[in-house]
C-alpha cells in the first residue's frame, strides 16, 4: 500500500451500501445467474467511480459479492464463507446455538453462545426492544456445522468477483483496489463435528481460506483480512477470563492467520480489527491497550481499527506509548458506523492529526470505523465518506503547513 507521503490518503473499511436492485436479487435467492452478474458488475462499476470522484484513495468493491438480502445486515462479511467452503452442512445450527468451537482459554472458561454475550446480558431489555436501535439483524438465520474435511470451493465465486472489480477499476482509470476476506478466527466460529479439537479445526479453516487470499493477491489487488474474533470474542466468554488467558487464546488465532498468510507479501495485506459493528452499548469491549501488540504481530503492512466511535475514540492515546514498526501503516476509523450523526470535517481532521502526531503523518491513512453498508442509511454513509475526505484535506493542510 502507498503511504501518505504527500498528504493524508483515505480509504474505507469494506462494506458499502448495496443498491436496492442487488438486495432484491439476493432476497429472491435464485434466478438468472448471468443477469445477476451483469447487474452486479454495473453497480460495482458505478461504486468504484463514486469512490474515485469523492476522493477515496484506496477504493474497495464494497463487498458487493457478499450477498445481503436486507437493508440492515451485520453478517454478510462472515456468512458469505458458508457458500465457499466444502465440508459444511447448512441448516443444522441456529444462531443462538453457535458455540464458537467451545474453545476454552483457560480451565473451565468456555466460549459460549452468541446469545450469551455479556453486553447483551447486561442490556437485555434494550436488546429485546425492537424500537431501541440495539436489535441485531443478519442475513444468516441458520449456521453451518463442519461434518467433513474442510475445503475451499469458492474458486468460481472469487474469480467472478475479482473479474468484475478489476473491470470496474480499469474503467475508472484506477490500478489499485482492495477486497476483503474472512480470517480463520472468525471463520471457525461455527459448529464442528469432524475435527478432533479446536486447533485442528482452526488450522483447517486457515488452510481453506488461504486459497481465497492467494487469489486476491495474485490478481494484483490488496487483501483485507476481516477477523472480528480477535477482539470481540472477549465479549462471549463467560465468566469473564483474565486478560492473560484471553491474549493466549487470541494469539492461537493470530498464529493460524499468519500460517494462512505465509509467503504472501505483507505490503499487499491489511488487517481490520473491530469489536463488532452492531449498534449496542459495547461496555464489555476489551481495551485496545490489551490487544495492540497482538494486532501488530499479524503479518500485514496496515492495520485498520475502530477509533471514531465514542467507546474507542480515546484509545488514540495508546499510540503515544507504542512504537509502530518501520514500514507499517495505521488505518484508524475517523468516521463511525455507530451513529447517524455525520462527523464534522474539523473533528475528522482533529482525529487524523492526533494519530499523525503519534506515529508520523506518512504512516496514517484515514478510514471508517467499520463497514458502512447495512449499518447506516446509504445517504448517511456517503455523507460520512464526504466528511472523511474533507477532514483528510484539512488535516493535510495542517500537517504539511
Amino acid at each position: 500500500m502507498r503511504s501518505s507521503s504527500e498528504g493524508i490518503l483515505t480509504t474505507q473499511a469494506g462494506s458499502l451500501p448495496r443498491p436496492e436492485a442487488l438486495i432484491e436479487w439476493n432476497a429472491a435467492d435464485g434466478g438468472d445467474a448471468a443477469a445477476y452478474r451483469e447487474e452486479l458488475d454495473a453497480e460495482l462499476a458505478a461504486l468504484v467511480v463514486r469512490q474515485r470522484d469523492l476522493g477515496i484513495g484506496f477504493v474497495g468493491d464494497g463487498e458487493f459479492g457478499k450477498a445481503t438480502s436486507q437493508k440492515v445486515d451485520y453478517g454478510a462479511w462472515w456468512s458469505y464463507s458458508f457458500q465457499r467452503l466444502g465440508g459444511l452442512e447448512l441448516g443444522r445450527t441456529a444462531l443462538a446455538d453457535v458455540t464458537g468451537q467451545r474453545a476454552k482459554p483457560t480451565g473451565e472458561v468456555e466460549l459460549t453462545t452468541f446469545g450469551n454475550r455479556r453486553d447483551r446480558t447486561r442490556f437485555a431489555d434494550a436488546y429485546a426492544d425492537p424500537t431501541s436501535g440495539a436489535a441485531v439483524s443478519s442475513s444468516a438465520k441458520v449456521f453451518p456445522t463442519c461434518t467433513g474435511p474442510l475445503t475451499y470451493t469458492g474458486q468460481e465465486a472469487i474469480a467472478s468477483d475479482i473479474r468484475g472489480f478489476k473491470r470496474a477499476l480499469a474503467a475508472a482509470g484506477l490500478e489499485e483496489g482492495f477486497m476483503t476476506s474472512i480470517g480463520p478466527g472468525s471463520c471457525s466460529r461455527i459448529g464442528n463435528e469432524h475435527y478432533a479439537d479446536e486447533e485442528e479445526f482452526l488450522y483447517a479453516c486457515a488452510d481453506a481460506m488461504r486459497e481465497e487470499y492467494e487469489a486476491i493477491i495474485d490478481a494484483g489487488l490488496i487483501l483485507q483480512i476481516d477477523d472480528p474474533a480477535i477482539a470481540e470474542n472477549w465479549d462471549q466468554i463467560n465468566p469473564e477470563p483474565t486478560v492473560e488467558a484471553y491474549r493466549d487464546f487470541t494469539m492461537r488465532r493470530v498464529e493460524a492467520l499468519n500460517h494462512a498468510l505465509r509467503g504472501l507479501p505483507p505490503e499487499r495485506i491489511r488487517f481490520h480489527l473491530c469489536w463488532g459493528s452492531w449498534h449496542g452499548p459495547h461496555t464489555t469491549d476489551l481495551p485496545m491497550r490489551d490487544l495492540v501488540d497482538v494486532l501488530l504481530s499479524i503479518n500485514a503492512q496496515a492495520y485498520a481499527f475502530e477509533a471514531g466511535n465514542v467507546r474507542h475514540e480515546h484509545e488514540w492515546k495508546v499510540w503515544r506509548d507504542v512504537a509502530l514498526p518501520e514500514g507499517k501503516l495505521l488505518l484508524p476509523g475517523v468516521v463511525s458506523h455507530a451513529t447517524n450523526v455525520v462527523e464534522h470535517p474539523e473533528l475528522v481532521a482533529d482525529r487524523i492529526v492526533r494519530f499523525a502526531e503519534c506515529v508520523g503523518r506518512e504512516n496514517v491513512v484515514a478510514s471508517t470505523d467499520c463497514g458502512l453498508g447495512g449499518r447506516v442509511h446509504p445517504q448517511i454513509a456517503w455523507a460520512k465518506l464526504e466528511s472523511l475526505v474533507a477532514g483528510a484535506e484539512l488535516a493535510t493542510a495542517r500537517l504539511w503547513a
